[in-house]
This record gives structure tokens, sequence and C-alpha cells, in this order.
């Protein structure tokens, strides 16, 4: 019986890695593939000593695990793309105001959509990357569902939610049963070169987290000083780029006064800062929009769910209202603080995702 090919994305590290890894004992014919995103300045990466995720140095490490594994790897460019997909949205929410999150769209448009593109012409069956969440079949619906990684400490299915049934078909995540210990762990068993390396950065494509500098490079203009006004639209001070700022910050709003100060509202079309207390930052409803249903083909009625507003943030139940605009109401029963416009919002119902949308406002 002819076996079954699958592409794995690998970026070097241990999870994609230990994929790899499993996947080809489980009889599939394994294929490595390195995507070279972007690249970190070598100076950088030398100094600093980091090695550069899903870039020009993410593909030493994957050239000798495949060595290990004695499968063969190919580098793909898509630096252009994930510039044009990814980067360029990310500076252009930000010059709105907004927070966006840029691993949903790279999930989204990069590995969840071209990768699969490139796989198919290598005549594979699937994809595989080392995502901390579950793909699995349900033969009730005849469908394919997203659900939570075992590991709810590393539980990246909220990152997920944008990809369709399609895509979903044609994608393994075989880490998605294992904790992140277990996976080095396995790690350590095949003395993987690999075990012990460190997490990736919060934002893989920002030197040191710095978002001004790298925003700032991007998009001078978002960078102009403005007033910083109170819930009565009193000015307060003065601030030095609405790209310096999100919803719920509280360090480097530069005010002193009798109680905190938090930013409640970012204006972009007026360049404005608003500040309030920490009980102005709590909202009951949003609205989302862009949304992508997995769980189902479409709401057409209210739907209780559980929902989260950030990666980090802890599920809330809620109540889905669809509206014809084709945006989704989500109102929650109790309050959710700094409900941040640019970032996703995920529905749960238990361990499976329903889907998601942005947060619009």
């Amino acid at each position: 019986m002819k076996k079954k090919k699958v592409v794995v994305a690998m970026s070097g590290g241990v999870d994609s890695s230990v994929a790899a890894v499993l996947l080809k004992e489980r009889g599939y014919e394994v294929i490595g593939i390195t995507i070279n995103l972007f690249s970190l300045p070598e100076k950088y990466c030398r100094e600093k000593m980091v090695k550069n995720y899903w870039g020009q140095g993410a593909v030493e490490d994957a050239r000798r695990i495949a060595l290990t594994l004695d499968i063969p790897l190919y580098v793909v460019d898509l630096r252009e793309d994930f510039k044009k997909k990814v980067i360029t949205n990310f500076c252009e929410e930000y010059r709105r105001g907004r927070t966006p999150n840029p691993c949903i769209r790279c999930n989204q448009y990069i590995k969840f959509d071209l990768l699969i593109k490139k796989a198919k012409k290598l005549q594979a069956d699937y994809i595989a990357t080392g995502h901390y969440a579950r793909v699995e079949y349900d033969s009730r619906s005849d469908q394919y569902l997203l659900k939570k990684g075992k590991d709810r400490e590393k539980d990246q299915s909220y990152f997920l939610y944008a990809l369709t049934r399609e895509q979903l078909s044609q994608t393994l995540m075989p880490i998605g049963d294992f904790t992140k210990e277990k996976v080095r762990e396995e790690a350590q068993r095949l003395s993987l070169p690999v075990a012990q390396r460190p997490e990736s950065q919060e934002i893989c494509f920002v030197q040191d987290n710095d978002y001004a500098e790298f925003l700032r490079k991007r998009i001078p203009d978002a960078f102009r000083p403005g007033p910083i006004v109170d819930v009565k639209r009193q000015v307060l001070g003065q601030h030095q780029g609405i790209a310096l700022f999100t919803i719920g910050q509280r360090r480097g709003i530069g005010i002193a006064g009798p109680h905190p100060l938090y930013v409640l509202s970012i204006q972009s079309d007026k360049n404005t800062i608003i500040v309030g207390s920490n009980d102005h930052l709590y909202k009951k409803k949003l609205l989302a929009s862009q949304v992508n249903l997995i769980f189902m083909e479409k709401i057409s009625k209210p739907l209780v769910v559980k929902a989260k507003i950030r990666y980090k943030h802890r599920e809330a139940k809620a109540l889905l209202s669809p509206l014809d605009s084709g945006q989704i109401l989500v109102e929650f029963d109790k309050p959710q603080r700094a409900v941040a416009p640019g970032q996703a919002v995920v529905f749960y119902e238990k361990d499976v995702v329903v889907g998601g949308g942005t947060i619009n406002r």
C-alpha cells in the first residue's frame, strides 16, 4: 500500500521537528518545507544570539533536523507574500488606531493557503504543522473540526479560527494531543539537536518586541503629536503618536493624576487618545466582522457560546446574534475588560472552535 505523503512546515524549532518525527513513525512519507518569511539583520542575530524564526536563520536548524530524520527539505521564499499579506496589514491597522494579530493572518494567508498550494505541487496528501491544536473528523456531521490542544496552557486554536473546512481536511497537527513537556521529552528521546531550543519571541518579525521602532520606520504619520483627552473631552496632555497605544494600556500615558488612567479609545481620524478609569474599560458588547465559521455553515438565530477576546483572555459566556450586515453582535453575560478593535474574538463550544472574527468596535 502506498504511503500517504505529508509536507511538514519546519521552522527548525522543537514543535515542528517532533511533529515530523511522529508522522514518520506513523508511516507517512514525510517531506520538510521551511518557509522564508522575513530576515532579521544578521548583525542583530549574532549580537543577540537569536535564531531567525521562519527566516533565513531557521534553515540551518531545519536542515540539521531533516538530515537526522533522513527526509528531504525544501526552502520556499515567501517574503514578498508575507510582506503584502501580514506586515502591510500590521502597519495599516496600527495607523488606524487598532491592535492587529499578525499570527492569525500568517496562518490564514501563508501557512494554510500558500503552503497547501506548494504541497499540492509536491503531490502531497496533507500538510502538517507543530501547532498545539487538534483537527478531528466528525462522522455525524461529515466534516472536519478544529479543537483545542490537550495542553491548555499552550493551546493555539485561537490563532487558527480563520481556517476553512477544506484547509482543515488537508491538515495534520500531530502534537495537539501532547503537552509541551511531553514534546521536549520526545525530542530528547530522539536526540534531536533542538530539544531545549527556547520559545520564539512574541512577534517574530519585530526585533526585541520593539513595536514603536518597527512601526516608526514604516508609518511615520502615525507618530504625530496629538491630544490626550478624558471622557468629557477635556485635554489632559499630549501623546507622541497613536501607534504607541492600545486599548487598556496604562504605561506610557505620561499624565499624573489622583487615579490611574488607561487608554479607553483611539480616534485615528482626530489623532486623539481618550483615557479614563479602569471601570470605563469594561464592555458587554462588541461587533465582529470578517467572520469565519467552522463548526456550522451560518448562524441563523442567537447562539450561546464561550468567547475570548484575546489569546490569553479567559473565555466568557456570550450570545451571538447575526446581523443583516454580515457582522455578528457578541453580547457577554459579564462585561469584558479592554475590548480592542483589530484583535480577534473566537467562539467555542466546549473544546470545539465554532469560529471567530475581527473585533470591529
